[in-house]
């Protein structure tokens, strides 16, 4: 018996020459439009990529380097849906439509949730319900997939919530995510860029801006997934009180940090010391400040700290900083040649401002030598006070070692009692 024969006696139903032929058209126009997506994806992808990269995406985002997958198979995906619009396709032919359909958008999807930072396991459900649902469309079998997902479900209280409706709503809140993400991150690039907003004041604006996004896609997303908040009135007197008592450090340090960038007494690129903390304001986020020393550690400092603390600033309204060189010379020494040296050492220095004016003190006549003080003002304070000062007082080494200036060693004069007595003979 041969397969043709045992087939026709198992009662499986074969295609006829015109659905294989209909069949093997379609499987090649499908490979045809995979191609034009690859060729999109080579072609638009880069330009795409660099312009994201550019205006879109914040920095540190991943999406600019995932568009040229994005590209290629959302432009495969169109394509195919292209191609099965245009063509009433028997469920044979719709086969290789449905599974590259299928393929393409969940990739798409999967690139483009994962570009936007989103759990992998939410992108992968996503992509693989995609998948299904396209797949099923294709090859007619989605209305029988829908009533079985229908079926199955459970109720609580009076609504029933049905697997139907749980990936529905899955969906939707991932989609929400999604725009949501996508939309802040564009809309801190666009503030960013904005010319008449000094730092302080854009960084506020994007704060607010998130703030107010998320907020409305909440109310969005309950509209959409027709959810009745005034069934929530308890659930959210209860998550007032946890706010009230569980939460109440961390609202009170957003709250800071929204007044501190109000008032702006601290903004990025400061140089503050706040206790033991002393370096430059990298970034004011939601709950702390980060700070980072000259070390390369980066202290997050509660926004609370900064409120309620004893804040030094060293660029609140100028970042010109004084700096103080104590030096002292032996005496017997030219004092008015000393002096002289050292102002040429301080004017010499790289970082040192030439207005104010480097100066030089007399402080006082010490045990050893004369006591002084080179002050020097410099206007970049976040690249450190420690090497300027090495770099004056190597400049002065030399200078006073080929002028003959001396530098005091301290002496002792130690007096021995209750010795032998000395042989006068």
């Amino acid at each position: 018996m041969t397969l043709f024969e045992w087939l026709q006696a198992s009662g499986i139903e074969l295609p006829t020459r015109a659905e294989a032929m209909e069949a093997a058209v379609a499987s090649v126009l499908t490979l045809a439009m995979l191609a034009g997506g690859v060729i999109a994806g080579r072609k638009l992808g880069p330009p795409i990529a660099a312009m994201v990269q550019r205006f879109a995406i914040a920095k540190g985002e991943a999406l600019h380097a995932r568009i040229c997958a994005i590209t290629r198979h959302g432009t495969a995906a169109f394509l195919l849906m292209t191609l099965g619009a245009i063509w009433p396709w028997d469920s044979l032919a719709g086969v290789p439509i449905g599974l590259a359909l299928g393929a393409s958008v969940a990739r798409a999807g999967f690139q483009l949730l994962r570009g936007l930072n989103l759990p992998r396991w939410l992108a992968w459900v996503f992509a693989i319900v995609c998948f299904v649902a396209l797949f099923s469309r294709e090859i007619g079998g989605l209305e029988p997939v829908s009533r079985l997902a229908e079926q199955i479900g459970f109720t609580i209280g009076s609504r029933r919530f049905s697997v139907m409706l749980l990936v529905t709503m899955l969906v939707t809140v991932v989609a929400i995510l999604a725009v949501t993400r996508a939309v802040t991150r564009i809309t801190e690039q666009w503030i960013g860029h904005a010319r008449g907003l000094d730092p302080t004041q854009k960084l506020l604006a994007q704060k607010l801006a998130s703030i107010a996004i998320v907020v409305l896609a909440f109310f969005f997303a309950m509209d959409l997934l027709e959810i009745d908040l005034t069934s929530l009135a308890l659930f959210s007197g209860g998550f007032g009180l946890a706010i009230g008592f569980g939460l109440q450090k961390t609202i009170g340090n957003l709250i800071a940090g929204i007044i501190l960038l109000m008032d702006r007494s601290i903004k990025p690129g400061d140089v503050i010391v706040v206790g033991d903390s002393f370096g430059w304001v990298n970034k004011i986020g939601v709950r702390a400040v980060s700070v980072i020393t000259r070390d390369g550690k980066e202290h997050l400092i509660p926004n609370e700290n900064l409120m309620t603390q004893e804040v030094e600033n060293w660029s609140y309204t100028d970042r010109n900083v004084r700096v103080r060189i104590a030096v002292t010379v032996a005496y017997g020494c030219d004092l008015e040649l000393a002096q002289d040296l050292m102002l040429r050492a301080a004017t010499e220095s790289p970082r040192v401002l030439d207005t104010p004016p480097p100066n030089v003190w007399l402080t006082a006549l010490g045990e050893n030598g004369a006591a002084h003080e080179i002050l020097v003002w410099i206007s970049d304070p976040e690249s450190g006070v420690g090497n300027v000062r090495s770099d004056v007082l190597n400049r002065l080494w030399k200078l006073f070692g080929e002028n003959g200036i001396t530098v005091p060693a301290p002496r002792r004069d130690v007096l021995l009692r209750g010795g032998p007595e000395p042989d006068r003979r």
